[in-house]
């Protein structure tokens, strides 16, 4: 069924926080419209305020999909051919398990996922990434995401001190090590170097920049030392005061900001299918 308005009307939308922690659901939008200025505006505020935004019900083609990733900034676009990108649309990328002719068509196929933040392995990491759910299964497979922002701001003074002006090295073995904390810099991974506490360019704010999955250790430090202190700061990031877990629907679209948020997965049956669509807005360096 095709969309007649041309544009959806600012002042139908609703903004509902969906926990103390973060993220709101943002309702009385269609996304295959073309959203006004203020619709436009009032969601990227929605984001800025609680870090993850759902928009529930969304039947998007890809070019949809684009295009409202696209009003948050530039999206990243693939040179690699592989086969859980679109060649004919290198900005969409699939997660998924399911196979055809015995091929994933998607990447990240099965199970649990440790906390992380989405490419703080590269030089220069995305700043938001979007999930839309086409598949999901009867159970598990949801997405935790937890709040760096507070995580930050509610550490002890003392610590927040040791912390000052360190900095991680992230890295992230795809081949070996790609949903549980075990990489090993090798030839071949590609790996960055980024602040402990990294700063928001948008608002300001301060946030833990460190996550399980990816970061290996703190620079110029005592390899036990910097391996105590990542524990505890998994730890105390990944407290349930400081997360909010997506049960996924299909239609679901999720939107969460890398530079204040880590994300994980529940683990799920690998009988029951799971397709996700995904496109990252560009980022810049941490500071």
């Amino acid at each position: 069924m095709g969309f007649a308005a041309a544009s959806n009307a600012a002042p139908s939308i609703e903004v509902v926080p969906l926990s103390p922690a973060l993220g709101a659901e943002v309702r009385g939008v269609d996304l295959r419209a073309t959203l006004d200025e203020e619709t436009i505006r009032l969601i990227r505020k929605a984001w800025s305020d609680h870090l993850v935004i759902r928009l529930r019900g969304q039947e998007l083609s890809e070019d949809d999909q684009v295009r409202f990733g696209e009003t948050f900034g530039p999206l990243n676009r693939s040179a690699k051919k592989r086969a859980h990108h679109n060649a004919a649309n290198p900005a969409i990328m699939l997660i998924s398990n399911i196979r055809e002719n015995g091929q994933l068509i998607g990447a990240l196929p099965d199970g649990e996922m440790h906390f992380h933040t989405d490419q703080s392995h590269q030089e220069t990491p995305c700043s938001g990434t979007m999930l839309h759910a086409l598949e999901v299964p009867s159970a598990g497979g949801d997405t935790l995401f937890a709040n760096c922002y507070t995580a930050y701001e509610t550490l002890p003074d003392e610590m927040k001190q040791r912390l000052a002006g360190k900095r991680a090295l992230h890295g992230y073995d795809y081949d070996n090590a790609s949903t549980r904390r075990g990489t090993v810099l090798k030839e071949g991974v590609p790996h960055a170097v980024h602040p402990v506490v990294r700063t928001h360019p948008v608002t300001g704010r301060k946030a833990l920049y460190v996550n399980r999955l990816m970061t290996l250790r703190i620079e110029d430090m005592d390899p036990q030392e910097s391996e105590d202190i990542l524990q505890l700061l998994f730890d105390h990031i990944e407290q349930p005061a400081f997360v909010w877990g997506q049960q996924w629907k299909p239609g679901d679209v999720i939107l969460w900001d890398n530079r204040c948020t880590v994300h994980a997965r529940t683990d799920f049956s690998a009988a029951e299918r799971r397709l996700m669509r995904r496109v990252t807005i560009l980022g810049e360096k941490p500071f």
